[in-house]
């Protein structure tokens, strides 16, 4: 328990650099996509968010191992993550209805008829064994009584609605293909693809490995962790749109402004070399203005070269249309690029995340430990 434990941000580096060639970068990208993102996520942000939901799972596993050698456990279970979230009620509340109907998926596979599922519920079967494990463990714990609440509470998940309503209003401009990869990468979990988590979170190298039960729980926080971190950039992506005539415009973070101004620059480069071409419209100075001619000049000057034959006014055309093109292209990748979340936006949702005081204060980790601020518990 004497161990220090480092913040998100600061351990991004040191857990990218010793971590193994397993990514899932493109997953993520996928998952982010169905939790609000643009169709294509940037990749630089998709590969920032996979360091800090990597960084949050090993601290998780860590304070999971310390938690289970206290009570004289050889592997990580279950009830060792769920002391780690019983203090944050609204979590923990999520954790146990995704326990249920795992337990619900179990027993449809199994062929059991849902009359007997709903009877079933607190029953001590094998098939409700993750509902069971959870009760018996929050009721060893619970001393007042609202932990065991938890599991007759039909209270609606204010986040959960409030991600189904953004699903809804991305999908109403979707096409019928769009809408296909649209439920395809809503299906995506890290829970699918077991073996690959477990090596993702270089299970083998440690004293004190995950079950299966475990292994489930930490694949749904990481999923959690994903979405959450989209919930809070894209709050962040609408505090920073600047608005006509608010009066608040003023007071956007400078921390946001500085990592803004730094990654700008390399995630839009092809854009900026755009600009900066010699055929862009952006980059042509502005026409020297002459004065109006005189009569005589007008019979007697000279004739503009770019005036004289065909060939001069096609070639005119056609270095309009290269710089209507670059410009429309330009204009695209600008647009496409602003619609999806930037890195800036995650930095500055998680600087927001573990400040003490600020409009996300309320919605902070109830769990913390040495400056570590955890998103999925």
């Amino acid at each position: 328990m004497s161990s220090t434990v480092a913040s998100p941000m600061s351990a991004v580096a040191s857990s990218s650099s010793g971590r193994k060639s397993t990514s899932f970068t493109l997953e993520l990208q996928s998952m982010m996509f169905s939790l609000g993102d643009a169709r294509r996520p940037l990749h630089e942000t998709a590969i920032l968010v996979e360091d800090i939901v990597h960084t949050q799972l090993i601290n998780l596993l860590q304070q999971a191992a310390e938690v289970s050698q206290m009570r004289g456990a050889r592997v990580i279970s279950a009830e060792d993550l769920l002391f780690l979230m019983r203090k944050d009620k609204k979590k923990l509340r999520r954790l146990l209805k995704y326990m249920f109907f795992r337990d619900y998926k179990s027993k449809i596979v199994k062929g059991i008829e849902e009359d007997d599922i709903l009877e079933d519920k607190f029953n001590s079967n094998n098939t409700n064994k993750r509902q069971k494990l959870a009760q018996d463990f929050l009721n060893s714990i619970d001393q007042t009584g609202e932990l065991l609440a938890m599991f007759e509470d039909d209270e609606i998940d204010d986040v959960k609605q409030e991600r189904m309503e953004r699903a809804e209003r991305q999908t109403r401009a979707m096409d019928s293909v769009q809408y296909a990869e649209f439920c395809e990468s809503r299906q995506l979990s890290f829970s699918k693809k077991a073996s690959k988590f477990r090596d993702w979170l270089d299970c083998s190298s440690m004293e004190i490995k995950p079950n299966a039960v475990a292994m489930e729980i930490l694949a749904y926080l990481a999923y959690e962790t994903v979405a959450q971190l989209v919930d809070l950039a894209l709050l962040v992506k609408q505090d920073m749109t600047p608005k006509a005539g608010d009066p608040f415009s003023h007071a956007i973070s400078a921390t946001f402004i500085q990592y803004h101004n730094s990654t700008e620059p390399h995630l839009l480069g092809q854009s900026t070399s755009v600009k900066t071409s010699l055929d862009s419209p952006e980059s042509t100075p502005p026409p020297t203005p002459t004065p109006p001619a005189s009569t005589g000049q007008q019979h007697l000057g000279k004739t503009p070269s770019g005036a004289l034959g065909n060939g001069g006014i096609g070639q005119d055309s056609t270095k309009s249309k290269q710089r209507k093109r670059k410009k429309s292209t330009a204009a695209c990748g600008m647009e496409a690029q602003s619609d999806a979340i930037q890195p800036s936006h995650i930095r500055e949702a998680i600087r927001r995340y573990g400040h003490k005081i600020g409009p996300l204060s309320p919605f902070t980790s109830a769990y913390r430990r040495n400056g570590m601020t955890f998103l999925a518990c």
